[in-house]
Parts: C-alpha cells; sequence; structure tokens
C-alpha cells in the first residue's frame, strides 16, 4: 500500500524534484508550497494533493496542519523541506525574524502540531539542512532574532544548525514513542535559491564560472527520497545527519544535547506551544 508523504517547499527545487520521484516509486505523495501558481503546476502534473502555505505566516502553517489532518489519515513522512536565504534582516507578521521563522520556527511549529498523527503511523521526519550549518553558522541561543548581528548567511548557517538541533531533540524526545528524525544536506544545487541573497552568496549560486560546483535538483531531490523511500534503524540512522547519504560530522554545537533541549523549549514558548 502506497504510503504518504508529505513535503513542504515542494513547489520547486529539491522538493519537486523529490515528489516527483516519489510519485514515479508509487506514493502517495502531498505537496506544499509557498506560491500558489508554481505548487499548482506540479500537483497537476503529478495528479496529487496540494496545499499553500507562506512560512513566513505562522497562521498558514496552523491553517496547514488543521488541513493535513483532516486529509490525510497517516502520515508516514513529514520533509520538512521549506526554507530560504533573505538579504535583509526583516520581521515577519509574527514578529520574528524572517530567516529564523521560514527555515526553523514554521516547521518545528508544524511537527509539533502533527505529532500525535506522526506517533501513531510511525512516520519518518526528514529536515533539509546544509553544510552551512557547519561552514556559516554564528549560532547564539541568547540572539535567536539576529537582533546584535545580522548577515543572511549567518542567519541562513545559524537556521541550518537549528535543523540539526531540533531533529536531534525531536529524536530524543518521541523516537522511542515511533518517529524517527533524521536530518541531511542535499548538495550544492544549482537552482534559484540564492536569488534572494546578496553579495559572494547570490554570485556562487547564479554565475557560470560555478555552475559545474553544482548539483541538479533531481541529485539533490534523490537524496531526500533515499531518506523518505528507506527503513529507519536498517538504510538510515534516526537522529544521524546525512551527506550523501552517509553519516556526516557537521558543527561541534549539534552535539550538544542542553543547547537542543533549549532551543526546543525556546521555540515552543515562542509558538504557544505547552
Amino acid at each position: 500500500m502506497a504510503r504518504t508523504i508529505v513535503i513542504t517547499g515542494a513547489s520547486d527545487g529539491i522538493g519537486a524534484a523529490s515528489a516527483r520521484q516519489l510519485h514515479e516509486a508509487g506514493e502517495r505523495v502531498v505537496i506544499v508550497g509557498r506560491n500558489p501558481d508554481k505548487t499548482r503546476r506540479i500537483a497537476d502534473e503529478l495528479g496529487v494533493e496540494r496545499h499553500i502555505a507562506d512560512f513566513a505566516d505562522l497562521a498558514q502553517v496552523r491553517a496547514l496542519a488543521d488541513a493535513l489532518l483532516e486529509s490525510c489519515p497517516r502520515i508516514d513522512v513529514l520533509a520538512n523541506n521549506a526554507g530560504g536565504i533573505f538579504a535583509e534582516r526583516t520581521a515577519t507578521v509574527d514578529g520574528f525574524e524572517q530567516t529564523f521563522q521560514v527555515n526553523h520556527l514554521a516547521g518545528f511549529l508544524l511537527t509539533n502540531l502533527l505529532r500525535d498523527r506522526l506517533i501513531e503511523s510511525g512516520a519518518s521526519v526528514i529536515q533539509t539542512s546544509s553544510e552551512a550549518s557547519r561552514t556559516m553558522a554564528r549560532f547564539d541561543i541568547d540572539d535567536l532574532q539576529a537582533q546584535r548581528r545580522y548577515s543572511a548567511g549567518t542567519a541562513y548557517g545559524n537556521g541550518k544548525l537549528e535543523n540539526i538541533l531540533f531533529t536531534r531533540e525531536l529524536h530524543r524526545r518521541y523516537g522511542d514513542a515511533g518517529i524517527n528524525a533524521v536530518v541531511f544536506h542535499p548538495g550544492v544545487i544549482g537552482s534559484g535559491f540564492g536569488g534572494t541573497a546578496r553579495g559572494p552568496v547570490r554570485w556562487f549560486y547564479s554565475s557560470r564560472l560555478t555552475a559545474p560546483l553544482l548539483d541538479s535538483n533531481e541529485v539533490g531531490g534523490s537524496r531526500l527520497t533515499w531518506l523518505a523511500l528507506g527503513k529507519p534503524g536498517v538504510d538510515w540512522e534516526p537522529g544521524a545527519y546525512y551527506v550523501r547519504n552517509r553519516v556526516a560530522r557537521t558543527n561541534r554545537r549539534a552535539d550538544d544535547p542542553l543547547l537542543a533541549k533549549r532551543l526546543w523549549d525556546e521555540s515552543a514558548e515562542m509558538v504557544g506551544l505547552g
């Protein structure tokens, strides 16, 4: 029987590529995107269910959770793939720094709102992180909103480190209850990802000189697909961070359980979870 796989950030890039691969493999794919036109095109191409949600608005995340609980009696895989990098420090309608909210807080909220369904389903929760968690993060748990210091790259790197910390704390809290959490780096992908950044990041992702260094969306998507199709504890290790389908080392701070717990607790307070 086909499993239900929910992918956020699935209107383009590696999310759309993985959605195509998983659909071809016979799974029931549910795609979530921010852009209505792009999301509709992918959904219509595959003939699958779609939902629109802008992760810069937590009310939309809550509405998304309600809609998924209504339409999905099981959720076998939740792929928290939505994310982005933003040139300027901007506050969302919820009052949080945009990079932090889109890359971490919204996915944290969605996962927790779906938590009981995920436990019932014995689900895998897959986070899309990045090697930026190691190379670009300057993480300060006392400055999650980047009020003291902001740069687009640092904020993005911090968000990707938060993805790993969240995964490890999710595994610690709910691994025994049936949730299998894992996090991965899809590769340096040749997509429109860097278009909202400035300076070296934008140049790297858009220059013809660097194009040979970039993986395709299909390659990056295949790494998400491999985890989604794999069996936790057999094909991959819950709680681990993967690069090129292998367990990898990352920022040493990702191994700090007290930091992971504090990030969880502060995130839960921000979004009003008990």
